[in-house]
């Protein structure tokens, strides 16, 4: 037990808080922090397996609804692409994903911060659009689910249906990741340990996200977590660099 850092576990619990109250999922804030502890291919791995557990919990949760039809729409390719990421990442050197990663958090962060009222026309075509490259950033970069919230908000879904979708459709995205991280070997014996930990921390933190969205309007709530990726994004990039 000596070799747990009890640190990445509170951390990884406060990453599924804001993801779930903020929208924009916990991958997102988890990812980032991971690469602190473990190298950037063992954290696709653990951010995978986390979001099982952390999906499943929404999605009982905020089971009120689910949106069908955008399911299929931006599910079906969310799947395909993710599986392509997933392959790509296996060729591409960890410190380049890293920063990859610390420009997508940075630029997608400022994106939503300059232009709060950012909206995508509710449309088949946007929704397809919005699972490619949702799924490939997921699979690439461990985090999609800002690209999947913001395609998905266009199409003005009531709170828990939003969620409920969303996680649905994040589930699909991790199960089939899950699979591609584990045959490209990001899955190690050592780090298995923060498993049992990571499966509770889905479920606490999905509950505790809810019950502050019960108190805290989700929009202020989420210039703070805006604020908080720019942040990391900056953060992460200056670590690589230097």
């Amino acid at each position: 037990m000596g070799n747990i850092s009890y640190v990445f576990i509170l951390l990884a619990l406060v990453a599924e808080i804001i993801g779930t109250v903020g929208g924009f999922g916990s991958s997102v804030f988890f990812v980032p922090i991971g690469n602190f502890y473990f190298d950037f291919h063992s954290v696709l791995g653990l951010t995978a397996v986390f979001h099982l557990s952390s999906n499943l919990s929404k999605i009982f949760l905020f089971k009120q609804g689910i949106d069908k039809k955008l399911l299929m729409n931006i599910g079906i390719p969310s799947v395909i692409f993710v599986i392509l990421g997933g392959v790509l990442s296996k060729y591409m050197n960890g410190n380049l994903l890293e920063i990859f990663l610390a420009i997508f958090l940075i630029a997608l962060s400022g994106l939503f911060l300059y232009k709060r009222n950012l909206v995508i026309k509710a449309n088949r075509n946007n929704a397809v659009t919005g699972g490619i490259l949702s799924g490939f950033s997921a699979g690439l970069l461990g985090t999609g689910g800002a690209i999947r919230g913001l395609t998905m908000a266009a199409f003005n879904l009531e709170k828990s249906v939003f969620i409920a979708t969303s996680a649905f459709i994040d589930f699909f995205i991790d199960f089939t990741r899950t699979i591609v991280y584990y045959q490209n070997g990001y899955i190690h014996k050592e780090h298995l340990i923060y498993l049992p930990f990571l499966l509770v921390i889905g479920i606490l933190g999905t509950y505790i996200g809810k019950r502050i969205l019960n108190h805290i309007p989700q929009d202020k709530f989420k210039r703070i977590s805006l604020f908080l990726i720019l942040l990391i994004g900056i953060i992460t990039l200056v670590n690589v660099v230097i």
